[in-house]
């Protein structure tokens, strides 16, 4: 009884101290050097986890189905991930090659992996105990990995949010979207002046109780708190994959799928390593060759790769998946000049090759490992000065006035993705974009 005073008290009390900040002026927007920051990493690490991996059924979506209401709401009272170490799994992350770290702080299921002061329905309140998200930003800040969060917008746990997840589309009439976004933003004021993230990663806008006029005001609310902070687009309406009208955020999130090429605005890819988002036993592993051309062709599209582990219900992260991160950043280690700090193009990615481009070189990360030649499309008033495998042999060529001719010996080095090195007579960032079909 105590415990729910307290909480009132702190509920009521923020409602004054938030009414003063959004009196903020709105129109502040993240940076466009701030954003091309973030996009020169093009490799993160994004963390579903929560006490629903005592099921092994997927995060949220498996209340009210694969798991009953009261047995879902009721395994926080269980969870004690007591192998937890919030070190061992950015540690993993750095030798993967990944420059940042998205855990699911709060997910649609509405448990948090904090100590919130606004709901019991926290990691305090478990066997466990310990802070996830401040280990995790403190382990972060420690090996120089940017930490990030995940929040979504929906709650089916809340009273205050009209929808539950639970086979009616019909809202609650004793929700109150009023009090649910004052939770919200007491909620991200804890996240962002404790945790100090580098990027918050918004999910669930798209049930109708949230509109584009609440993601707007979040949006500067979020602004008022911290101006640098990144926010993805999905604190809007809208397509997912792209930025229109409709969104309210900073950058484009297309899920499951690899983006299309777009020079126009930043984007980022959220893919599994597995199938599901949330640990299940014995979930399909992908390939060491799906990971890298994956990589691939989301830096190729001049996007970002959030490539989504599963951390077990003890607090390890699987082995599989580590041996298999352990591996990306091989390949990083000795092609990672082909990733990091690159633009997509100039040639649009296909089933055999993407292209990324930096200063005079253009990186063709090449996918038929059983090929010798490659025809290209002249890349135009540019002419190649040297061809090569990158820390590997030279590659023969000859270029006419309409196309680029590159052949080898034997096979290409890699068989999961190698890339091949143009060096060009001139800065190629400015290029025009270039639809050529491998040959």
């Amino acid at each position: 009884m105590r415990r729910f005073f307290l909480l009132t008290v702190a509920f009521h009390f923020s409602f004054f101290l938030l009414q003063a900040q959004t009196a903020k002026p709105a129109g502040v927007k993240t940076g466009k050097q701030v954003l091309d920051n973030f996009m020169d990493m093009r490799f993160g690490m994004f963390i579903h986890w929560g006490p629903v991996t005592l099921r092994g059924t997927e995060i949220g979506w498996s209340r009210n189905h694969q798991v009953a209401q009261n047995d879902y709401d009721s395994l926080y009272k269980e969870f004690n991930p007591v192998l937890f170490d919030a070190e061992s799994w950015v540690k993993t992350a750095k030798t993967a090659g990944m420059k940042y770290l998205t855990i699911t702080a709060k997910h649609h299921d509405g448990f948090c992996l904090w100590p919130s002061a606004f709901t019991p329905y926290n990691i305090s309140n478990t066997p466990f105990r310990k802070d996830v998200v401040g280990l995790l930003a403190k382990a972060c800040k420690k090996y120089g990995v940017k930490f990030c969060i995940y929040y979504t917008v929906l709650d089916w746990y809340s009273t205050d949010y009209p929808l539950h997840n639970n086979g009616t589309k019909q809202p609650d009439a004793n929700g109150n979207m009023e009090r649910f976004t004052l939770y919200m933003k007491n909620q991200l004021k804890e996240l962002i002046t404790n945790y100090h993230p580098y990027m918050l990663w918004f999910d669930g806008n798209w049930e109708s109780p949230w509109t584009k006029e609440m993601g707007a005001d979040m949006y500067a609310f979020i602004k008022s708190l911290d101006t640098s902070v990144i926010v993805n687009n999905r604190l809007g309406k809208g397509d997912h994959k792209t930025i229109t009208d409709a969104s309210v955020g900073d950058y484009a999130t297309p899920e499951q799928v690899v983006g299309k090429m777009n020079m126009e605005y930043p984007w980022e890819s959220c893919i599994t390593i597995s199938k599901q988002w949330s640990w299940k036993p014995n979930d399909e592993l992908k390939t060491l060759q799906q990971c890298l051309q994956t990589l691939a062709g989301t830096s190729g599209g001049n996007g970002n790769l959030l490539l989504n582990i599963s951390p077990m219900p003890d607090g390890r992260i699987e082995q599989r998946q580590i041996n298999r991160l352990q591996e990306i950043g091989n390949w990083l280690q000795k092609n990672g000049e082909a990733v990091y700090g690159t633009l997509g193009g100039p040639f649009f990615p296909d089933s055999l090759k993407a292209s990324t481009r930096k200063g005079n070189k253009i990186y063709l990360h090449l996918f038929a490992s059983n090929k010798n030649q490659l025809q290209l499309v002249n890349v135009p008033g540019c002419t190649v000065k040297k061809a090569f495998f990158l820390n590997g042999a030279t590659v023969d060529f000859q270029q006419s006035s309409q196309h680029i001719v590159l052949s080898w010996n034997g096979n290409m080095p890699d068989h999961n993705c190698s890339v091949l090195v143009l060096e060009m007579d001139q800065n190629v960032e400015n290029v025009p974009l270039i639809n050529n079909s491998s040959k």
